[in-house]
């Protein structure tokens, strides 16, 4: 029995002694992983752990913050409404909201009445002055302006046939806007020419002692009239309705596109008077300060008891009545727009230093002269005045013309020395329609020759016709 027992123990003995381990080893061993296995099972415990309470901490911050959006979000919006109606009840109303300041005509004035429009061939000009810069854009045709100017400087190149004073208008009949304007006066080397209102206006009267015919005595161009002597006289002898073997017989349209003065004499003394001869005058705006960007008085007309005065009066025959070359485009207009004159402009528009619009033109009728039945008829008369009249030579060969030919062209011609008989003023007003595009332009020429007649108004004319048409 202790054999076997003994046997047992150095079997035992024998096993651990080939395996290499020892039992207390073993043991240590088998305790040590135990304890390695619990700490990784608390670590992975307490990480979760952790991961878990972050997990319900976000969502509830999540949950938390959701609810106070929900719950805010209203309160914000009813404040942000609230502050809108206290802002829009506090703003200033559309209509008090501080507006660009515009200028009138007469700071306008201030502003450009140095500036050398007729001399320039341009239509933008900018103006310095101490408290602001200006950029002036006005209605001038460039090239039409740039042509009329070749043509002053070729005229003060010259000895002979150099005028003492020439002014060229033209003007947009239906607008008023002036598309070109220069000219010079030898006296007066600074001063617009276009502007002044002391050059006699001869015949041109004619062009309102005939509308006067029209509406008040009923003429038509074809109504016979009658005179005795020369038709470029004016003797009181001339002015009575007598008719013998020395009296000539005339029409209406050829008397006025031929400017018979005994004719248009009797007219205006025999049989309108002094009361029609007044009525007809203001209604083209005669003695009137015209509301120009450039101030300027249209002209001169007065009558007096005098009978022979309305005579003169009603042919043109005298130095009382005046016009400036501006207002003679103005009479004109009335004829091609229908009895309508409008009020001459050449600005277009102003802009300051900041680019603000402060002066804008407006188109305005400044009066009606005549009936448009009258206007219809004065056209018929002054296409006369082209064809057969007094300005058929300067026009010969318009028919055939390529740029003359497709226009409706009339005028109105005048001649009258100065009183000191020393300057001959040569003057021609018209217009001229394309027969398409029905556009127009009204034209004022004024020229004082000297001692030596030069280029003639009816000349200036014709060549600005064929420039602007072209």
């Amino acid at each position: 029995m202790q054999n076997l027992e003994f046997c047992s123990h150095e079997l035992i003995q024998a096993k651990k002694s080939n395996s290499g381990i020892d039992l207390e080893t073993y043991k240590q061993e088998n305790s040590w992983r135990n304890f390695q296995s619990d700490y990784i099972v608390k670590k992975k415990k307490k990480k979760f752990f952790v991961n878990t309470i972050k997990t319900v901490a976000g969502l509830s911050i999540l949950l938390i913050l959701s609810v106070a959006v929900f719950i805010v979000k209203p309160l914000l919006f009813d404040n942000s409404k609230s502050a809108q109606k206290n802002v829009a009840t506090t703003s200033i109303p559309a209509d008090e909201l501080k507006k660009p300041t515009f200028i009138s005509k007469k700071e306008l004035n201030n502003i450009i009445n140095k500036t050398n429009f007729i001399g320039t061939d341009k239509n933008i000009f900018f103006v310095d002055t101490p408290e602001e810069s200006y950029k002036i854009t006005t209605s001038i045709d460039v090239d039409l302006q740039r042509f009329l100017l070749s043509k002053m400087k070729n005229l003060k190149t010259l000895t002979r046939g150099k005028p003492q004073r020439i002014a060229i208008v033209a003007m947009e009949a239906d607008t008023g806007k002036i598309i070109a304007m220069t000219g010079f006066d030898l006296a007066d080397p600074d001063a617009n020419p276009c502007l002044a209102s002391n050059y006699p206006a001869a015949s041109i009267f004619k062009i309102v002692t005939a509308s006067a015919a029209v509406e008040a005595l009923n003429y038509k161009p074809g109504t016979t009239l009658y005179f005795n002597g020369n038709k470029y006289t004016l003797y009181k002898r001339q002015l009575k309705d007598v008719k013998n073997k020395y009296t000539y017989k005339i029409s209406f349209s050829r008397a006025f596109a031929e400017s018979v003065n005994p004719v248009f004499g009797k007219i205006g003394k025999n049989y309108l008077g002094r009361e029609k001869l007044d009525s007809f005058a203001t209604a083209f705006g005669f003695n009137n300060a015209i509301d120009f960007e450039l101030p300027f008085n249209s002209g001169d007309f007065k009558t007096n008891d005098k009978e022979y005065h309305l005579a003169e009066l009603g042919c043109g025959f005298n130095h009382d009545t005046t016009i400036s070359p501006i207002f003679g485009a103005m009479l004109t207009s009335a004829v091609v727009n229908s009895g309508n004159i409008m009020l001459p402009s050449i600005i277009e528009h102003v802009t300051d230093s900041d680019g603000t619009i402060i002066y804008k033109n407006k188109e305005t009728k400044y009066l009606t002269a005549i009936k448009p039945e009258t206007a219809a008829i004065m056209t018929e008369l002054m296409q006369r005045t082209i064809s057969k009249g007094t300005a058929k030579k300067s026009f010969r060969g318009a028919s055939r013309d390529k740029v003359l030919s497709n226009l409706i062209i009339g005028g109105k011609t005048g001649s009258l020395y100065n009183r000191e008989h020393i300057v001959k003023y040569d003057w021609f007003t018209g217009f001229a329609k394309d027969k398409k595009t029905k556009k127009s332009v009204a034209l004022s020429v004024v020229v004082g020759h000297r001692k030596y007649i030069g280029t003639r108004a009816t000349s200036y004319a014709n060549m600005i016709l064929k420039h602007y048409f072209k």
